[in-house]
């Protein structure tokens, strides 16, 4: 099954321009349950209710707050917000190339798929360009009223965006303490080493699934199925306190697993 475009746009190297289409790189697959009322099942739904009257209030006749550090509620009108709103387009403009691997993980927000909305001639000339010069492109784009930055880089054939976070989102080093303690021993050192060495293995990403979703789905079609389901909670072992005996166990656990 191919997938689905969310988004066109146009993009915007100078004056090249290449149509594209945007596509979600990744998908939700969290478990979505219905809210229940517990004595008949039937379904409930939320509302906004007036604290002081009670009275469920319409959603065109609320308005937006904002609470200062002064303690000060400053209320906004829908029209002034969307005033303030970026203006819309559809071009991908890149701004800047950047050696790969110049940001670091922490920016990284959303993947998309770019694909070539039309002629491919000038994406596939995109695609290796990028590739040959080990660069990818800092990119801005404004989609459904919301300015993006991004990363933009060849990935298998096909162009991946990446969406950044902005610089007040991304906590810096220095907001933390650095660790305290005892340095470890010869005797501690040799046993992570080894620890290591045993545990080094290629990424495997079929191996990393949601586990909880497994189980609850399991759930599910056993009730479905009427049968009398008991649950039995996961056991996780307690941390020890005791690196030294710690690492010789987890050696010892890998060793027989092996």
């Amino acid at each position: 099954m191919s997938a689905r475009a969310i988004w066109k746009g146009v993009l915007c190297i100078d004056k090249a321009r290449v149509p594209v289409k945007l596509h979600s790189a990744v998908q939700d697959r969290s478990l979505h349950f219905r809210l229940l009322h517990r004595k008949d099942r039937s379904p409930v739904r939320q509302a906004m209710v007036n604290p002081q009257t009670n009275a469920v209030i319409p959603h065109a006749e609320t308005r937006r707050g904002y609470m200062t550090d002064a303690g000060r509620l400053v209320v906004l009108d829908r029209e002034e917000l969307d005033a303030l709103a970026p203006e819309p387009g559809r071009d991908i403009e890149v701004r800047r190339f950047l050696p790969v691997g110049t940001i670091d993980h922490r920016w990284y927000s959303r993947p998309y798929y770019l694909t070539p909305d039309g002629s491919e001639q000038e994406y596939r000339a995109l695609v290796q360009a990028l590739e040959k010069a080990d660069r990818e492109g800092l990119v801005h784009w404004v989609m459904r009223r919301k300015a993006y930055q991004g990363v933009l880089r060849p990935y298998q054939g096909c162009l991946l965006l990446v969406s950044l976070r902005h610089a007040e989102e991304v906590v810096p080093t220095e907001a933390l303490k650095p660790p305290e303690g005892d340095a470890l021993d010869d005797k501690e050192l040799d046993m992570a080493r080894q620890l290591i060495g045993m545990l080094d293995a290629p990424f495997e990403p079929e191996e990393y699934r949601d586990d909880y979703r497994q189980r609850v789905m399991d759930l599910i079609d056993a009730k479905q199925r009427g049968e009398s389901v008991k649950v039995t909670p996961i056991r996780r072992p307690k941390a020890s306190k005791d690196l030294a005996r710690a690492l010789e166990a987890s050696l010892k656990r890998e060793r027989k697993r092996a």
